[in-house]
This record gives C-alpha cells, sequence and structure tokens, in this order.
C-alpha cells in the first residue's frame, strides 16, 4: 500500500514527465514512475525522493534517439 502522501508524489512526478514526453505512452510513463518509486521508497532522506524519482524514471524512459531509430 502506498503511503497518500506518496501517491501524491507520484502523481505529480507522472504528470510532469507525461508534459515533457507528450509522444510517449502515459501508462510508460506511469510504470516507469512506479518502477522509480519502488525502488527509492525506503530511501531515509524523503525530501529529494520526487526529484530522484523523476530522474530515476527519466532513464527508464526511452530517449528521443531510441524513438527514431524505433520509427526508422
Amino acid at each position: 500500500m502506498v503511503d497518500p502522501e506518496d501517491a501524491l508524489t507520484i502523481r505529480a512526478v507522472a504528470e510532469r514527465l507525461m508534459q515533457a514526453n507528450p509522444q510517449l505512452d502515459p501508462g510508460l510513463v506511469q510504470s516507469a514512475v512506479r518502477t522509480a518509486y519502488e525502488e527509492l521508497k525506503y530511501a531515509r532522506v524523503r525530501a529529494y525522493l520526487p526529484v530522484l524519482m523523476e530522474r530515476r524514471a527519466q532513464d527508464l524512459l526511452p530517449s528521443d534517439s531510441d524513438l527514431a531509430e524505433r520509427g526508422a
């Protein structure tokens, strides 16, 4: 079960990434954010959880060059 505060963080991070990457499937973005959360949910310093989640999720998502290679 996800803490209500963490659920808000997950939603906010997913929304930011979907706005930054409109070419990606929203389900893919949400999955990457949830994976990032699962990897980081036991972090001692919770203040940095949103930025760490966003960076990790961005690393998990395909880059523009990956998308271009698949489309070519």
